[in-house]
């Protein structure tokens, strides 16, 4: 009997199933993320500046824009301030359109209201991140649970060759 064949099988079907199972961890990781903002508490804060900020890494790259953004709060008696408006802070774009509107959303000495981490009451965000990766959840345990398919149909394939009887 041949066994290159289910072993190829058999080792394309654990590729197939790891990819979706670190996928499958990631969008999990960041729906509870995501999920664990909604218990952070809902603070007033005032916007202290908001601005397009630009950077150049080098003179031969192009010059890339962010929202630069600082907001003080009042957290457990204490006065607070942050920079980030999501928790994975300033994105940067080669255009300034992005920012600019950011700009025009959160102007200075604006009240604004921001979710403040009570496990660390210095993590401040103006804005909750999404929960859509847990609705796609289906589609890495698709990949996971197929490629776990492959495996086992390949391995029974191979399994069931072991015990024929050579033909004579």
């Amino acid at each position: 009997m041949r066994i290159t064949g289910p072993l190829y099988l058999i080792l394309l079907g654990l590729l197939i199933s790891a990819v979706g199972g670190v996928f499958l961890w990631l969008m999990w990781r960041s729906f509870d993320r995501a999920a664990h903002q909604r218990d952070w508490s809902e603070v007033p804060c005032r916007i202290l500046q908001s601005e397009v900020v630009e950077r150049r890494i080098g003179e031969n790259v192009p010059v890339e824009y962010a929202h630069g953004l600082l907001y003080g709060y009042e957290r457990e008696g204490k006065g607070q301030t942050s920079d980030r408006h999501t928790l994975r802070g300033a994105s940067w774009s080669s255009s300034p359109a992005g920012a600019a509107e950011l700009v025009e959303e959160y102007p200075v000495g604006s009240e604004q209201t921001c979710h403040v981490d009570p496990a660390d009451p210095e993590m401040a965000v103006l804005k909750l991140d999404s929960k859509a990766p847990g609705y796609s959840l289906w589609f890495p345990l698709f990949l996971t649970v197929g490629g776990l398919g492959i495996v086992v149909g390949s391995a029974g394939k191979l399994l069931r060759g072991a015990g024929a009887t050579p033909p004579q």
